[in-house]
């Protein structure tokens, strides 16, 4: 099902090319320069194959959402390859409304210093501060993520300003290549976070997995006015057709609660998953993380995902959303475009 198969040497290829995509948009000065910090602002330079090397070594693996140390050592021992910090996840932040902002540092600290994987914090859509703040704090991975309450409903982060990379939700073709245009070096398919309900994480994977198809098998004219459509150069467009997939990884997240979920996505396509509310929602989260684990990087043995599916039971299962309940305004994954 997967729609293709990358050497090392090629993917350090796209790394190049990815370079090459970022200094053609800097010729046409469509890389916004931001004001000067107290000359403490330095754009990062040399470091586009570091910032979008790191997420190809969380590929196959499942980053986990937590709010302490406790859930964090969890994650870990369950096999995580990163964790992801916030202030609550993503069930509580649709139950609780209000405005929800980045974890506290404090806390993001003590994970740091807790565990040995790589520690990830998600910031608000377009709140330059919170992610210079994030970077002068050294986290592995910064996630603009429309979970948190956007600070900017018109303008992502110019994330090329950055050392340290970025990931970001997208629900078709053209929010993916947007956000990589703007430097992010990760993309996660959105679904419905904190819903339980995986539905929408498998509607706009395959609608990325479509729209990469239709762009593959496009005559070049209509491959520039699909660049004009999407408000992308024609040069990263180009780079997508001919590699068939997005230059960078694209993992899965939203809704995903059981080991079934997280196989059926790698089916579909993600380079890995992100859960959170699927886990520590659940009453059995030790095991489940595990489980989840183990499905994730045994998916193409469906003998394995049994056994993985065998650990849990259905009955600790987080209580699931049917998306089609709630109310325009509870919807996260609609909160940027």
């Amino acid at each position: 099902m997967r729609l293709y198969e990358l050497s090392f040497s090629e993917v350090e290829d796209y790394f190049y090319k990815l370079a090459e995509v970022r200094d053609s948009l800097k010729d046409q000065g469509l890389l916004t320069e931001m004001p000067e910090l107290k000359s403490n602002l330095k754009i990062a330079e040399g470091t586009t194959m570091v910032k979008h090397a790191f997420p190809i070594f969380q590929k196959g693996g499942v980053v986990m959402d937590v709010t302490n140390v406790k859930q964090a050592e969890i994650a870990e021992e369950g096999g995580a390859v990163s964790v992801m910090v916030l202030d609550k996840l993503p069930y509580d932040v649709r139950k609780m409304g209000g405005v929800a902002r980045m974890a506290d540092p404090k806390i993001i600290e003590e994970v740091m210093s807790s565990i040995t994987i790589p520690v990830m914090a998600k910031v608000r859509i377009g709140h330059f501060y919170e992610a210079k703040v994030l970077e002068a704090l050294d986290v592995d991975m910064i996630d603009e993520s429309e979970v948190l309450t956007p600070a900017d409903e018109t303008h992502h982060i110019n994330k090329w300003l950055f050392k340290v990379p970025f990931v970001n939700g997208a629900r078709s073709l053209a929010e993916a290549l947007r956000r990589i245009s703007e430097g992010a070096s990760m993309i996660r398919t959105k679904g419905e976070p904190g819903t339980g309900n995986v539905s929408e994480a498998v509607r706009h994977m395959k609608l990325i997995n479509s729209e990469l198809r239709s762009l593959v098998s496009m005559s070049e004219e209509d491959r520039n006015m699909k660049a004009r459509e999407y408000q992308v150069s024609y040069q990263l467009l180009e780079l997508v057709a001919k590699l068939g997939r997005l230059p960078i990884v694209n993992f899965a997240a939203g809704g995903i609660a059981t080991p079934a979920d997280a196989a059926l996505m790698m089916w579909l396509g993600s380079d890995g998953l992100f859960v959170g509310s699927g886990i520590f929602k659940s009453e059995d989260p030790e095991v489940r993380a595990r489980a989840i684990v183990m499905a994730a990087s045994a998916w193409e043995y469906p003998e394995v995902v049994l056994e993985a599916q065998k650990m849990i039971s259905e009955q600790k299962t987080m209580m699931g959303i049917d998306i089609k309940s709630l109310p325009p305004e509870q919807l996260l994954q609609v909160r940027d475009t």
